[in-house]
């Protein structure tokens, strides 16, 4: 693909005006079949421009409003190099039935049928299809010797001070499990809201806390731009290699790998560590930790610490989420 084509494009969505449905001031969804029309042209495409592979990011913002991102070589841990000067982003707006990006070479993408057809000129050069990507870890099964801390059956609110479970049978958000660890590893499943509304940290905000001190972060940040206090980050320390955010409403996995920091004589003599994967994609290699998280209810310790999901006044939900001891 010429980057020089790809930088800029503008995207027409076409689909019927008489099935829009603005979303109320603030609207949170927490239920895929009950949403708004936008929530269907969001998500994620794929395919070739110019003979080179893409990938783009459509994100909702609320009363037909949209941001989108091109990444040239493909979508985020499928093609695209990480290379942040290369994406390309525009905003469009639904004006009678279309949504248009604006950007500024005047290429144009249209879409009907889960279908992006991108022109340049009234000449077609390229395609994105739709996909609903899903995680390689997404409904592991815990490996013998595991700590179960919740599968929604067996294992339940039980297990966790403050535990509450969904009517759909799901962990909620702000829960400490009763059970303490030291080295480990964990997996867990979560799903962010969709607010097309919200902005920023206010967008389906959770985080899970190593230790009840060291936050990776868990948050709708779709598209946006890979930072440490986004989904993927470990809050006030790192950004992630990649943004692997799936759409809001789609179960996203952690796989974390978590070395406790050392201490003799009551003092510190080796940081913490983590190594995370997030959809299956590796987004930290044993980063150093070198301090707990300010919001953090506990200080660094020698002492064993649990397993901590933030409330952050959104209703993020978790499942399958179990331990293995190191």
């Amino acid at each position: 693909m010429k980057r020089k084509t790809f930088v800029f494009f503008s995207l027409s969505l076409l689909f019927n005006a008489s099935l829009l449905s603005a979303p109320s001031k603030n609207a949170t969804y927490i239920d895929p079949s009950k949403v708004d029309v936008d929530y269907s042209v969001q998500g994620e495409y794929a395919g070739e421009v110019e003979g080179g592979k893409a990938g783009a990011q459509v994100i909702a913002l609320g009363d037909g409003k949209f941001d989108v991102v091109g990444y040239p070589g493909g979508l985020p841990g499928a093609g695209w190099d990480g290379d942040k000067e290369n994406r390309v982003r525009g905003k469009g707006q639904t004006i009678d039935g279309k949504t248009s990006f604006e950007m500024a070479n005047g290429l144009k993408v249209s879409l009907k049928s889960e279908v992006m057809n991108v022109t340049s000129d009234g000449e077609v050069v390229g395609s994105l299809k739709r996909v609903v990507r899903k995680s390689p870890t997404l409904g592991m099964k815990p490996p013998e010797g595991s700590v179960v801390l919740f599968d929604g059956k067996k294992h339940g609110a039980d297990l966790w001070k403050g535990g509450r479970v969904s009517e759909d049978g799901l962990l909620m958000e702000g829960c400490t499990s009763k059970q303490t660890f030291g080295d480990f590893k964990i997996h867990f499943e979560f799903r962010t809201p969709y607010k097309p509304k919200a902005r920023g940290q206010g967008r389906g905000n959770s985080g899970f806390y190593a230790h009840g001190r060291y936050e990776v972060q868990v948050l709708d940040s779709f598209g946006l731009e890979g930072q440490h206090n986004e989904c993927g980050g470990i809050y006030s320390t790192k950004a992630p290699a990649f943004n692997m955010c799936f759409p809001p409403l789609t179960w996203q996995t952690y796989d974390i790998d978590f070395t406790a920091a050392k201490f003799e004589d009551g003092k510190k003599v080796a940081n913490a560590k983590m190594t995370v994967h997030h959809n299956g994609v590796l987004i930290h290699d044993e980063t150093v930790c070198d301090h707990a998280t300010t919001a953090s209810p506990m200080k660094e310790g020698p002492q064993p610490g649990p397993v901590f999901f933030q409330n952050h006044g959104n209703p993020v939900r978790f499942n399958n989420v179990w331990v293995v001891k190191k």
